[in-house]
C-alpha cells in the first residue's frame, strides 16, 4: 500500500448527488507543505492554496474546477542556488461515468486530458498534489546562472576547446579525396 498523501480530503462520489456544488479551500499547514515538498523532491513550499468546487455535470458526471496558487523553492539546475517560483494555474478535471479508456497501448493521448473515469471517491488533496507536480518548472534557473558546458578528457589529457582542431573534422574531406571525388562510390568500376 502506498504512503498516504500529506493532504487528503476524499469525498465519496455517491454522496455528491444533487445540484449543489461542494466547495473546498485547501491551505496546507507548514508540516503538510514540508511533507509535500519532500514527496515532490523540491526544497520547500512557502505557500500553497487550492480553492475550487466539485459540482454535477449532467446527470451522473462530476467536474472539479479549482485554482492552484503556490510559491515553491527548488535548487537551480546549474548552481544549486535556491530558486523561488510563483505558480498560479487553473485546474479542471471531468469525472465521467461512461469514460472509455483508449484501447491500444500505443494509442495517442487525446488533446483534452481533463477527462477521467468516475471513481468511488475524489480527493481534492490528491488533485492538488498532482497539479502542483505538473506545474513545477522542469529546469529552474537562478538569475545570472550560466551553463558553461562540460569539459571531459582522459586523466592527464587536456579537454578540447572550441578553437582546438577536431580529430575527425577532416574525415569527410579525406573520404571524398580517396574516392576520387566522385560522390563516394569508391571509383571502382569492377569487371
Amino acid at each position: 500500500m502506498a504512503d498516504p498523501l500529506p493532504v487528503s480530503v476524499p469525498l465519496r462520489t455517491a454522496t455528491l448527488g444533487g445540484r449543489k456544488p461542494v466547495r473546498f479551500d485547501l491551505r496546507p499547514d507548514a508540516a503538510q507543505r514540508k511533507a509535500l515538498a519532500l514527496l515532490l523532491g523540491i526544497s520547500a513550499i512557502a505557500a500553497l492554496r487550492f480553492k475550487g468546487e466539485l459540482r454535477p455535470l449532467g446527470r451522473s458526471d462530476l467536474v472539479l474546477e479549482a485554482r492552484l496558487d503556490a510559491t515553491v523553492i527548488q535548487p537551480c539546475v546549474i548552481s544549486l542556488a535556491p530558486v523561488t517560483t510563483r505558480i498560479g494555474a487553473p485546474v479542471l478535471r471531468r469525472y465521467l461515468r461512461d469514460y472509455v479508456q483508449p484501447a491500444e497501448d500505443g494509442a495517442e493521448m487525446p488533446q483534452d486530458d481533463t477527462d477521467e473515469p468516475l471513481p468511488d471517491s475524489i480527493d481534492p488533496g490528491a488533485v492538488m498534489t498532482e497539479a502542483l507536480a505538473l506545474a513545477l518548472p522542469d529546469y529552474p534557473r537562478a538569475p545570472g546562472a550560466v551553463y558553461g558546458g562540460v569539459a571531459v578528457a582522459p586523466p592527464g589529457a587536456m579537454p578540447l576547446g572550441d578553437a582546438d582542431p577536431k580529430p575527425f573534422a577532416g574525415l569527410a574531406d579525406l573520404a571524398k579525396r580517396l574516392s576520387g571525388g566522385n560522390g563516394g562510390d569508391g571509383g571502382d568500376t569492377g569487371p
